[in-house]
Order: structure tokens, then C-alpha cells, then sequence
């Protein structure tokens, strides 16, 4: 499992005492108990990583004029940067498992929380293009990281409430979003005016958020001693993902919803923006897209974890998707806070995914596996997307063709929903 530092603190509550954990056999004793305040420290901590998962793009993405203007970008270049997280996400993602099961998941993500704050702190000095790129893939990289291994502290610490703990994550995660989509452009002009300090402010929230795992690392108990050579490992299932139908299933589904929110968060305000819509009422739009994630990301992954196939929420948040995008091509300003009101709902794709990845294997470790595969795959999946809309803008003159071509996606986005959406566990197909 990915998880071996973890495996050893306490969530505040009782853990089964006969229960194997990661690197000891199945009849080993649970590790020493910690002090229950831990529990409450990594639930915060885990918010907190949350609130840090977005701001980085979605502040990028409301002044994105700016920096194109300030770097010299073309529309295919701010385009290749809209693409960079799902890139760095992909890149960087794949490497998640290995490194937790080397140095702990909990030491993993207290480092990508730094890798954040440093990043988004350096990227608007850095000076030019490819410095603002190179710091960004650090900050993306600490995100890429935590984006794998938070639904595995979920799964490990709280398995009978993984509907209302991915909720509550999901939750926070969007509040980080529309909290940088809104503010943005506001505090920008308090700070002076400057895109660089507007994008630099960021960084605070990374600093906090390293507070509390820093904590849980320093209270960690010590590690069980290893099982012997050969003993069985029950959090270990033999299982060739690459060979499950739902596993593929998610990670398509993923790549196709990330896709969509990418699309939204580097390129909606500029939509609007070429609609007529001033840049601070386009920020608040992207902030109102966001902000539906606030109540829809607790709430629904509490529904989800109720219902046997999760294909019906699917279908429904894709209906959204496709009339918001509808609504953007015929009327984008008289329209707006319609449209954005329905892309909000549609961007819920995000938890649903998540709350999926927690329900379609049996244990952490299949979660695990479950949550690098789909994501990795899934981003690899949404690169193109970003970029494509930025070149078809460009050179069609328009954002007829762009928003043609994100309703069209739509379509098998809600077909692949449907198939993962199905009460299947990946170690019974592989």
C-alpha cells in the first residue's frame, strides 16, 4: 500500500486490533496509539490540501490577459499553458504510489504542500515564459501528488465514510477554487495592480497548509516491524489494472470531466470578456462556476455513496454541461450567470469522479492503485483539450468552434460515466 507512514497514526477513533496494515502480516497487532488530537490535525490538514489544489490555475486563469500581454504569449502558447496541469498532473502523478510507499504518503503530501507555495510564489518573478512555465510545473507537481494520495488518506483513515469525507475534501477543494477565481482580480488591484503580486498571494495559503501535516509527521508512532519473507499481505490485492473494464471506464470519465474544468477555469472568463463582460464580472462568473462545487461537492458524493450505480448523476450533470455550453454559444452575455450556474453543476463531474474511485475497489490499496490509474490516464486524456480550444480561438476568429467541440465531448463523457457508475470492484476484473 502507498500509505506506510500513515498506517501508524491515529484518526481518533478505535482501529480493529487485528486488522493488517501495510509491511506487517495479517495477525500482527495494530500500531501504538497516538494522542486522538492527531485525528483532528489530519482531518485539517486535509482541508487545507484541498483549499490548495486549484488556486494556482484559477487565478492564473482570471488574468490571463494580463500575463499573456506581460510574457508576450500567443493564444496557442497560453493554450500549451491551460494544457500544463493535466500534463504535470499526468507526469508527476505516476510517481505518487512509489514515492509514498517510500517516504510515507503523509511526508509526501506535507512536501507538495511546499512545492505549492514555493512555486506560486516564484512563478510571476521568474521572468519570461519559460521560468513562469518551470516555476508553475512545481507548484502543479505538488498538486499532482496530493491529487493521488488525499483520496488514499480517505480511504485509509476513514473507510465507513468515504461519501462524506471525499465530500468534505471535494468541498473544500472547490472553495479554494472560486475563493482565487473571485478574489483574484480584486486583491490584484488592492496590491497595486501588478498580475505578479495578484498571482504571488497565493502562496499563503500553501505555507498554512504545510502547518498541520508538518504536525502529524513530527506525533507519527513508530513503524510496526515488517512481516516476514512471504507472509500475505491482505491490503495488497493481485490485480492487473490496466485489464479492468471500470477502471478504464473511470479513467476515461476523468480525463473527459478534467478536460471540461480545465477548458473552464484557463479560458471562461475570456469568453466572456470577448462577449462584452468586464474582466471583474468575469472572474465573479468563473468564481459562481466554482462556487456551485461548495454545497454539490459535500452533498453529492454523500448521494453517490448511497446508490448502487452512480450512472444516473453522470447523465444529469452532463445534461448541464451540454445546455450550459449551448447557452455560451447562442447568448454568452445576456445569459451569463445562467450558463455559469449549469457549467457549476456540470464541473460536479470532479467529486463524483473521486467518490467512484473510493467505491469501485475494496481496499487501500486498491484505491490506490485505483486513484493513480484513473487520474493518470484520465490527465493524459485532458491534455489536448485545452490546447485545442486555445488554437481552434485563435485561428477561427471566434469561440464558436471551441465551445462545438467542449459540447461534443460531452456526449461520451456521460456514456463512460454510466459504465463506471456500475456497483463493479476492479479486484474482481483484473
Amino acid at each position: 500500500m502507498a500509505d506506510d507512514d500513515l498506517a501508524t497514526l491515529g484518526t481518533g477513533t478505535e482501529a480493529p486490533q487485528t486488522t493488517a496494515h501495510p509491511g506487517t502480516g495479517p495477525l500482527d497487532p495494530a500500531p501504538a496509539p497516538v494522542p486522538r488530537w492527531v485525528g483532528a490535525v489530519l482531518t485539517a490538514g486535509l482541508v487545507l490540501a484541498a483549499l490548495n489544489l486549484r488556486p494556482a490555475i484559477t487565478s492564473l486563469g482570471a488574468l490571463m490577459e494580463e500575463v499573456r500581454d506581460g510574457l508576450g504569449m500567443s493564444g496557442t502558447v497560453a493554450g500549451l499553458l491551460t494544457s500544463v496541469p493535466a500534463l504535470c498532473f499526468a507526469v508527476f502523478g505516476i510517481a505518487a504510489p512509489r514515492l509514498a510507499r517510500r517516504f510515507g504518503a503523509a511526508t509526501i503530501v506535507c512536501a507538495g504542500m511546499a512545492a505549492i507555495a514555493l512555486g506560486v510564489l516564484v512563478r510571476p518573478f521568474a521572468g519570461g515564459t519559460a521560468g513562469f512555465l518551470a516555476a508553475s510545473a512545481l507548484a502543479l507537481a505538488g498538486i499532482a501528488v496530493s491529487n493521488i494520495l488525499l483520496p488514499v488518506v480517505i480511504k485509509t483513515f476513514f473507510p465507513d465514510r468515504v461519501g462524506s469525507m471525499t465530500g468534505l475534501y471535494s468541498m473544500a477543494l472547490a472553495l479554494g477554487t472560486s475563493l482565487a477565481a473571485a478574489l483574484t482580480v480584486p486583491v490584484t488591484g488592492a496590491l497595486g495592480g501588478g498580475w505578479q503580486a495578484g498571482l504571488a498571494v497565493w502562496a499563503v495559503l500553501g505555507v498554512l497548509a504545510v502547518v498541520p501535516w508538518l504536525a502529524v509527521l513530527k506525533h507519527r508512532a513508530p513503524q510496526a516491524a515488517p512481516a516476514a519473507a512471504g507472509a500475505p499481505q491482505e491490503d495488497a490485492p493481485a490485480v492487473r489494472i490496466s485489464r479492468s473494464p471500470t477502471a478504464w471506464a473511470l479513467a476515461v470519465f476523468f480525463g473527459l470531466q478534467a478536460t471540461a474544468a480545465y477548458v473552464t477555469m484557463g479560458w471562461l472568463p475570456q469568453i466572456f470578456r470577448d462577449a462584452g463582460v468586464s474582466a471583474g464580472t468575469a472572474g465573479v462568473l468563473l468564481a459562481l462556476v466554482m462556487a456551485m462545487g461548495i454545497p454539490l461537492s459535500f452533498l453529492l458524493p454523500r448521494l453517490a455513496a448511497r446508490m448502487r450505480h452512480q450512472g444516473l448523476l453522470a447523465v444529469a450533470l452532463g445534461a448541464c454541461g451540454l445546455i450550459g455550453y449551448a447557452g455560451l454559444w447562442l447568448a454568452p452575455a445576456a445569459g451569463a450567470w445562467g450558463w455559469a450556474l449549469l457549467l457549476g453543476i456540470s464541473n460536479c463531474a470532479f467529486p463524483l469522479a473521486l467518490t467512484m474511485i473510493g467505491m469501485r475497489a475494496r481496499s487501500a490499496a486498491g484505491v490506490v492503485k485505483l486513484s493513480a490509474f484513473a487520474q493518470c490516464i484520465g490527465y493524459l486524456i485532458s491534455i489536448p483539450g485545452p490546447l485545442l480550444v486555445g488554437t481552434l480561438y485563435q485561428h477561427s476568429g471566434g469561440w464558436g468552434l471551441p465551445i462545438a467541440l467542449m459540447a461534443g465531448l460531452m456526449v461520451p463523457q456521460i456514456a463512460v460515466g454510466v459504465l463506471a457508475g456500475r456497483d463493479r470492484r476492479i479486484e474482481d476484473e483484473g
